[in-house]
Formats: structure tokens, C-alpha cells, sequence
């Protein structure tokens, strides 16, 4: 059995990554945490010193987890979504309010309904992808989780990759490049766990803030930045990747509630610019792309 300390260790160490993977797969913040507290649960009750690589334990089972989940709902499902109400989903999720006044303005290739869109995928498809094209997770990995030889799992994720390819008409799906996901998994890991000191050193020394309740107010520097950020991002909030084309985005969930979209700019590594969208508009508008997802 491990023992508590190794459990508390690797829970502050690798929840977050876990929880925002999990989220990608499933589109519901709940399940998402509520997958990871179940990897964890075994965790306790396994051999921590028989397992090399923790890390990549939980990445397995969690990932094992999100795929027994997805073939449930599918399994529960009444009937498919069709061609049209499909498209009229993504569309709404899109745009957004009808008024103006309340449209929250977000880049045309952001994907809110991403899981929409991931239900033309197989279960193993859409982990596959998830795990691979998102996440860089190695195929060997991915085999263990989807319990196929590599080889098909890099079938898998080709078959995933040319769907959805298709589905957007020939344009890929935006992943963000390899530098993004390097520092969205540093900002979420410093936030999770409230070390300054670690925020520090992905923010940029000149990097601004600001907030959309507060037009017009920007904050300056990475120790004001960072102390604003801590204050209302760190140590409670579950903080998941939404990337975009150009630039990565997090929705940040408070008591499995959307509480904000963080709208990150990374230049040299290092994050330049923090944007979050908080207004009661803004959080409508991400509720609503969030459950036509589901």
C-alpha cells in the first residue's frame, strides 16, 4: 500500500495535468475530477514502490478511466446527433449571444464544442488523439491505455486526425504548436499549487494583466501579475487547457462552475500577456458553449 505522504506528494505534483487531459477527453469538469479522484483512489491501494514512473501510472489509468466513461455514454445514448443539429450547435457555441452587447468576441477557430465535434471519433479514437496530437503522450503509452498494439494506435490517431481534418473542411484542428503546450502546463502547475516562484519563471519580466471587469486596467510587471494571479487562480480552481490557433486559452472552473476564461500570449517561452474574461456576459456565454459540448 502507498502510503499517505506518497499520495499527497503525487496528487500536488500531477492532479492538474490530469484533471485539464481528463477535461479534454470528457468536456465535463465533474466527470474530469471525478476520474482523476478514482486514479488516485488506486494509486492509494497500489505498490507505490513497485511503480517506476507515477506519472505515467496515472496517465494510463486515468486515460483508461476517461475511455470506460465515454463508452458508457455512448452505450446510455438514445440517438446520434445528426448532421444539422451538429452544425447548429457548433454554430451557436461560435457566436454566442444573439445581442451584440453580450457577445463575448473570441476567435473564429476557437472550440468551445470541441467534444461535438470529437463525438465523430471512436472512443479509442478520440483517447488516441487526445492523448497523442494534444498531449504528446508516446504511442507505447497510448497503447497501454487504449490496449492495442502501437501500431494501431497510430492508425487510430491518423483515422482521428483525417476526420476531423474533414469536418473542417480540410483545415486542421487547432492544436496548439509544442511551445504552448509547454508553458500552459507550467502556468496550470505553478497555479495548482501556488508557488510563486515557479509562475515567476513563465512569466515574462514585463508581461500585462488585465481583466474585463475592469476595462482599461492593465497591470504591469511578473510579481504583480503573478500575486494577482495566485490570488483568485491558485490552490482551489481547477484550471483546463482551450487552445487556440494563435494562442492558449484556459477556462478556470470554481466548485465545478466556469468562473473565467484566461487568454494567454507566449512569446520566447515565456508568457507575455494574461487576459481573463470574468464578466457575468462572458461566464453566460462559456456556460452555454460548454453544455452544448456535452
Amino acid at each position: 500500500m502507498s502510503t499517505d505522504a506518497q499520495i499527497r506528494a503525487a496528487w500536488t505534483e500531477h492532479r492538474a495535468y490530469l484533471v485539464d487531459m481528463a477535461f479534454r477527453m470528457l468536456g465535463d469538469i465533474g466527470r474530469a475530477e471525478d476520474v482523476v479522484q478514482e486514479a488516485f483512489q488506486r494509486l492509494s491501494q497500489s505498490d507505490f514502490d513497485a511503480i517506476e514512473d507515477a506519472r505515467g501510472w496515472l496517465i494510463v489509468v486515468t486515460s483508461r478511466l476517461c475511455l470506460d466513461v465515454i463508452r458508457s455514454a455512448r452505450n446510455r445514448r438514445e440517438r446520434p446527433v445528426d448532421e444539422a443539429e451538429l452544425a447548429e450547435r457548433v454554430d451557436l457555441v461560435r457566436l454566442g449571444s444573439a445581442d451584440p452587447a453580450d457577445r463575448v468576441t473570441l476567435d473564429d477557430s476557437v472550440r468551445l464544442a470541441l467534444l461535438v465535434v470529437l463525438e465523430r471519433l471512436s472512443p479509442a479514437e478520440r483517447v488516441a488523439f487526445v492523448l497523442h496530437d494534444i498531449f504528446g503522450v508516446p504511442f507505447d503509452t497510448v497503447a497501454l491505455t487504449v490496449g492495442r498494439p502501437e501500431a494501431t494506435c497510430r492508425q487510430l490517431a491518423r483515422r482521428a486526425r483525417l476526420k476531423l481534418e474533414a469536418d473542417e473542411g480540410g483545415r486542421r484542428m487547432p492544436v496548439g504548436p509544442d511551445e504552448h503546450r509547454v508553458v500552459t502546463d507550467r502556468f496550470i502547475a505553478a497555479c495548482a499549487s501556488g508557488n510563486f516562484d515557479d509562475l515567476l519563471a513563465v512569466l515574462d519580466p514585463d508581461v500585462t494583466g488585465g481583466v474585463d471587469l475592469l476595462p482599461g486596467l492593465v497591470v504591469d510587471g511578473a510579481e504583480r501579475v503573478a500575486a494577482n494571479l495566485l490570488r483568485y487562480w491558485g490552490d482551489g480552481p481547477s484550471l483546463v487547457s482551450l487552445p487556440f490557433v494563435d494562442q492558449p486559452c484556459l477556462l478556470a472552473f470554481v466548485d465545478r462552475d466556469v468562473a473565467g476564461l484566461i487568454s494567454l500570449t507566449v512569446r520566447d517561452e515565456r508568457i507575455s500577456e494574461v487576459h481573463v474574461l470574468a464578466s457575468p456576459p462572458a461566464l453566460d456565454f462559456l456556460r452555454r458553449g460548454i453544455l452544448l459540448s456535452r
